[in-house]
């Protein structure tokens, strides 16, 4: 089992940056995969990035391709998602999850979830 922690989130103009990281418990760390998801005020839960547990596949949603980057440290037990050119839309809890088995893209792959941490980009 592992335990999850995100932290970095915080009130930014439109154009700025932030760092989200996720630290996770347990010893496996690495064999599995990550994923940020964030869920804005009204709408459901939808998938923003993930990383494999090698770190040699990502994937990214069409709205934040080329802005948001994930990435992880396995030596550390997190994950980061570094996130530019911020807009009011990327307005949302963003929560950091982890899977076993195969790499996916959808949430109902993934085992393990934060608590979440609140992104809000101003205009």
């Amino acid at each position: 089992q592992v335990q999850l922690v995100e932290s970095g989130g915080g009130l930014v103009q439109a154009g700025g940056s932030l760092r989200l990281s996720c630290a996770a418990s347990g010893r496996t760390f690495s064999s599995y995969n990550m994923g940020w998801f964030r869920q804005a005020p009204g709408k459901e839960r939808e998938f923003v990035a993930a990383i494999s547990w090698t770190g040699h596949n990502t994937d990214y949603a069409d709205s934040v391709k080329g802005r948001f980057t994930i990435s992880r440290s396995n030596a550390k037990n997190t994950v980061y998602m570094q996130m530019n050119s911020l807009k009011p839309e990327d307005t949302a809890v963003y929560y950091c999850a982890a899977g076993e088995g195969t790499y996916a893209t959808t949430a109902r792959m993934y085992n393990y979830w934060g608590q979440g941490t609140q992104v809000t980009v101003s205009s």
